[in-house]
């Protein structure tokens, strides 16, 4: 592979982006979820005990131990941690001296912390995604300050880890789809149910929703290529195969961002998608030339051979498509129709035909990257450098086999036979490092949910136990005349939790009762997870005596007949009672608040002088008023704009720097009235010399005509000496005109003197 230093500063560059868009989502959601009265208070994470520090840490590492010492409690040390986090992350990307491996240790120290207090509301698959790329990010990105280090000879083995975790997390993907035996990923169909039954979706959705069922099951197909077949691209050693894999992974991403709010997961996962670059792919875009040495002859036939090489892999993949999805395009009814022409025992004799293999090439990738990267070392000229290049080589190549080595145990679980053979060394050190997230199984959509309608969960209220009012929420659907939300990069995480409770009884979601609960005690802060305008809260004056909560089936509305859009987004029906009318006392509400330890008294509130306390609350308090979408894109563009201003600055700086340089070597341009003075002084410079030429000419001319004259009074002495110098001049003079084409008349000299 190229040289990665363009890709390796993008890809820093988007991670910087992606931690403070996860902070700032967070800090909004902090009081309302993880508060002293919220839905799930972080201090039940932190239960007093004897234990020193150190061994708190050594069993729940988070920075929160520490809060105390600073006067906070828990709520206001996790407000400052993910608001440093959101700054920090926003400095890193518009300042690039702080894409340093320091700041990135911090930031995953600081999403470290508040992941283990995070409970259910943070135990997502691209919570651990951050954590891990997190945690590369930090042996990838350069060591700035105090001073620069823009290129290590190791640079290209740590950013491999990058393509291997952007391997593991796609191929596993694609992978359980089918080992979990969904029925409508095997029959093709999951597409036209996951527009509709998917958390969040966008307006884009419904439109999707719309499309002919033949290209909805075409585009599970190209959902399985791309996961499944395209992922082994990315070790190839051609590199127009990286390029494309790495286009066919952004066009999957892209297209999910547009149909659907995944919060930060599909940014983070474009991110990964970098690794696949190289530099002159990143110059091809800035519209920058690069100098093209001229092939050899040898260098020509092996660029011809790849190309067939590269011909013959897509012939495979488009082979093996059709084949195994049974392809046949039907021209009567314009369409093309798929279906999966292989049974499940099949493709785990596949996947148990693969996945060993896989390993080996990751590790004929690594290989390769390591000895390359070892002989450029070796190269280094300075045999102090040399040794401090080997030094670092060494470190790092024994960090990335590291990394391999573990990752292998959670990769195996897609197939058992594989997982049982891993060495129990390395499933040791898996198991040691587990609590740090760095690394994590995967498999996104391993199920599709809703087949029968999406299950919606509708809370209601009421002041009389007669008359309910409907609880909407501010993301997730419930108005069947609202349209779809867009919510990316934000996570309402409360409203994932709704979604995710619908799926099962009350009773799998604990945390609901004591939602119900924070309701009817009317708590501000929960208030806002649903509603942050609390004139749109139906109970804003007060809270509601009686709550219940409902089950409905949910559907997308179809186009008219004439083509026309209907008024409505959704259609419903009553599915079930989800939870009972209960009210504060209700004995139903405390059995169910004190099986599942969600009752227990609130701290004492002391009032503190200190003035870390003040500026988190007067912080919050202007902060949390702005909806949370519309506060992260302003982080964003001010980053954005900072590094374009800073972009101009450097380039004005370079330009004035090149015409300083140019100036040294050019004599100084009059300008203004100097100039004119000087144009007036050639105009009579050139006149004078006018009339010199004119006067010289003159002259030339007398003196002829006096030596003609004199020439013909000369005596005739010595005839034959002069008639031979006379012949010898009249040759000269003959082959000169004859050189100059003047044939046609004789000079004037000579036929005077005959």
């Amino acid at each position: 592979m190229g040289e990665t230093r363009l890709p390796r500063h993008m890809f820093l560059w988007c991670l910087s982006a992606t931690y403070m868009f996860a902070f700032a989502s967070i800090y909004v959601q902090i009081p309302g979820l993880y508060g002293n009265e919220g839905v799930l208070p972080a201090r039940w994470m932190l239960r007093i005990s004897g234990k020193s520090v150190w061994e708190q840490l050594r069993n729940l590492p988070t920075l929160l131990w520490f809060g105390p010492k600073l006067g906070l409690d828990t709520q206001q040390c996790m407000e400052l941690l993910s608001l440093a986090g959101a700054l920090l992350g926003l400095a890193a990307t518009a300042i690039p001296a702080l894409r340093d491996c320091r700041v990135y240790f911090v930031l995953w120290v600081l999403y470290l912390s508040l992941y283990q207090v995070g409970q259910v509301f943070l135990y997502f698959q691209w919570d651990n995604l951050l954590l891990e790329v997190g945690f590369l990010a930090i042996v990838t990105a350069p060591m700035n300050m105090p001073w620069g280090r823009r290129v290590s000879l190791h640079d290209n083995i740590t950013f491999w880890l990058t393509r291997w975790l952007l391997f593991r997390l796609m191929f596993a993907s694609g992978v359980v789809k089918l080992t979990s035996r969904c029925p409508t990923w095997w029959g093709l169909t999951a597409l036209t149910y996951h527009y509709e039954t998917q958390c969040i979706p966008t307006p884009l959705a419904w439109f999707a929703h719309q499309l002919p069922v033949w290209f909805q099951k075409l585009s599970v197909v190209g959902t399985f290529v791309i996961e499944i077949a395209v992922p082994f691209l990315f070790f190839s050693p051609i590199r127009r195969h990286r390029l494309t894999a790495f286009y066919m992974q952004v066009l999957l991403q892209v297209l999910i961002i547009l149909t659907g709010n995944y919060n930060f997961f599909n940014l983070l996962t474009i991110t990964l998608c970098i690794s696949l670059l190289d530099d002159q792919h990143v110059n091809f875009w800035l519209c920058r030339r690069t100098a093209q040495k001229e092939r050899t002859l040898l260098q020509t036939a092996l660029s011809w051979v790849c190309l067939l090489v590269e011909v013959a892999v897509y012939g495979l993949i488009v082979y093996w498509t059709i084949l195994y999805f049974d392809l046949k395009v039907e021209w009567d009814r314009k369409s093309i129709s798929s279906k999966t022409a292989f049974t499940h025992y099949e493709f785990n004799g596949f996947l148990k035909l693969v996945t060993v293999p896989s390993i080996w090439i990751g590790v004929l990738s690594l290989t390769w990257e390591i000895v390359t990267a070892m002989f450029r070392s070796a190269c280094v000229k300075g045999i102090f450098w040399r040794l401090w290049s080997t030094v670092q080589w060494a470190v790092f190549a024994a960090a990335a086999a590291s990394m391999f080595a573990i990752s292998l145990v959670p990769y195996t679980y897609i197939e058992y036979e594989a997982n049982s053979n891993i060495w129990p060394g390395v499933r040791k050190a898996f198991e040691l490092t587990d609590r740090y997230q760095l690394v994590n199984p995967y498999g996104l959509f391993r199920r599709m949910t809703g087949v029968g309608g999406r299950p919606e969960v509708v809370i209601e209220g009421s002041m009389d136990g007669s008359t309910w009012t409907e609880i909407e929420f501010m993301y997730k659907p419930g108005n069947v005349s609202a349209a779809p939300s867009v919510v990316t990069p934000h996570q309402p995480r409360l409203d994932w939790q709704m979604w995710f409770a619908a799926l099962g009884p009350h009773t799998q979601s604990p945390w609901f009762s004591s939602l119900v609960h924070r309701l009817l005690q009317g708590k501000k802060d929960v208030i806002r997870l649903i509603q942050t305008d609390e004139s749109q809260y139906p109970f804003s004056q007060q809270p509601p005596a009686y709550i219940r909560a409902h089950r409905y089936k949910y559907w997308y509305t179809e186009p008219k007949e004439d083509g026309s859009f209907p008024q409505r987004w959704w259609r419903r029906i009553y599915a079930e009672e989800f939870y009972p009318v209960v009210h504060l006392g209700n004995a139903f509400l405390e059995h169910m608040l004190s099986q599942h330890g969600l009752k227990d008294k609130p701290p004492v509130r002391r009032g503190s002088e200190a003035w870390l306390p003040r500026v988190l609350k007067h912080v919050g308090e202007h902060v949390r008023d702005v909806p949370a979408p519309l506060l992260l894109w302003t982080l964003f563009s001010s980053a954005v704009t900072i590094c374009v201003i800073n972009s101009l600055r450097s380039h004005t700086r370079s330009l004035l720097h090149s015409q300083r340089s140019a100036s040294k070597h050019t004599p100084q341009q009059p300008d203004g009235k100097e100039e004119e003075e000087k144009k007036k002084m050639n105009e009579k410079q050139e006149k004078v010399k006018v009339i010199k030429d004119a006067e010289r000419e003159k002259e030339e001319s007398r003196e002829e005509k006096e030596e003609e004259e004199g020439g013909e009074e000369e005596e005739e002495g010595g005839e034959e000496e002069e008639e031979k110098e006379e012949g010898g001049e009249e040759e000269e003079e003959v082959l000169s005109d004859e050189n100059n084409g003047n044939h046609d008349e004789e000079p004037d000299h000579l036929r005077k003197r005959k």
